[in-house]
């Protein structure tokens, strides 16, 4: 019994934390209302950071010196999964509904295969093609609200282009990440990231922030930021490492797809959000398109598993 209850309560686990990821685009909406983009990033991170410095050096007391090629790297995670996506993903907050800005950032795993691909030489399948074009379709609809001849009539709305842009600095902060991951864990990895965002967000809140804007915050915008930086950066995080732990990234992985679902339901309940048939069908497509182009990869991993098995017997 007890070799059964883990696997589900690691499940819970992981649902729970990709859940609280889907609440950064509530908060994240609330944070706006005072401060502008890059300084709502900058304050998440600030804070994340403060708290993921001293556990990192509980936890990893024994982590590798990184060279100068090494801190590169950092501050190339730092400048695209922290610095451009999260102004992107802020900016996205302030001028697109939760609805739209979620479901369009769930087709990023799709993305992530694909420059795996290209940059990793990982295999790509016919499957992953499907799978991203099956993604990509259900964007299209989200974004045009199943009016699909719009596109070609008006193209897409500046925000999109903002949607896109934080679509692909994830996916970008994804592949180095895995570069990454092979020296260092987790947890180092993405506390030099996020202190080299922070560093790369800083000149810009300079350039933003106002002490009239810190006066007339409310107690719910710094909540919002506070809740970013414990639970959504920190807390999940560590949840969702755990998780990776015990039952491994392939499955894990699959737990990402909670996050827009997490994010839709709550824009509905407490933003007033209309949800309508064409969100919907879009996060349908969209999320059965990460799930063809994933699903083979994760079968991959597993066959690649079984081969080292045997191979070492």
């Amino acid at each position: 019994m007890e070799k059964q209850k883990t696997p589900i309560l690691t499940y819970i686990m992981l649902a729970v934390a990709t859940s609280i990821w889907g609440s950064a685009f509530i908060a994240g909406k609330v944070a706006v209302e005072s401060f502008e983009p890059a300084t709502v990033a900058f304050f998440r991170f600030l804070g994340a950071a403060i708290l993921l410095f001293p556990i990192m050096w509980v936890m990893e007391k024994n982590r590798p010196k990184p060279t100068k090629k090494d801190w590169g790297l950092f501050a190339l995670l730092g400048l695209t999964g922290i610095a451009i996506y999260n102004i992107c993903f802020f900016l996205a907050s302030k001028h697109a509904p939760v609805i739209k800005s979620s479901l369009f950032i769930a087709s990023n795993p799709v993305l992530i295969v694909l420059l795996s691909g290209l940059f990793l030489k990982e295999t790509i399948t016919k499957r992953h093609i499907v799978g991203m074009s099956v993604a990509l379709f259900g964007v299209a609809i989200i974004i045009t609200n199943g009016h699909l001849l719009d596109l070609v009539k008006l193209g897409f709305e500046p925000i999109d282009f903002i949607l896109l842009g934080a679509v692909i600095s994830w996916a970008l902060y994804s592949v180095l990440g895995k570069v990454v991951l092979g020296k260092y864990s987790a947890i180092v990895s993405t506390t030099y990231a996020v202190f080299f965002g922070t560093l790369f967000l800083l000149p810009f809140a300079l350039y933003e922030l106002t002490w009239t804007q810190v006066q007339g915050a409310s107690i719910g915008v710094w909540a919002s930021l506070l809740h970013m930086s414990v639970f959504v950066t920190v807390i999940s995080f560590i949840m969702y490492y755990q998780g990776i732990q015990k039952v491994g990234a392939a499955k894990a992985s699959i737990f990402i797809n909670v996050m827009p679902v997490s994010a839709v339901i709550m824009a509905t309940l407490f933003l007033g959000e209309t949800f309508t048939l064409a969100h919907g069908v879009g996060a349908a497509f969209v999320l059965s398109g990460v799930y063809i182009g994933t699903y083979v990869k994760a079968k991959k991993q597993k066959e690649d598993i079984q081969e080292k098995q045997v191979m070492v017997k």
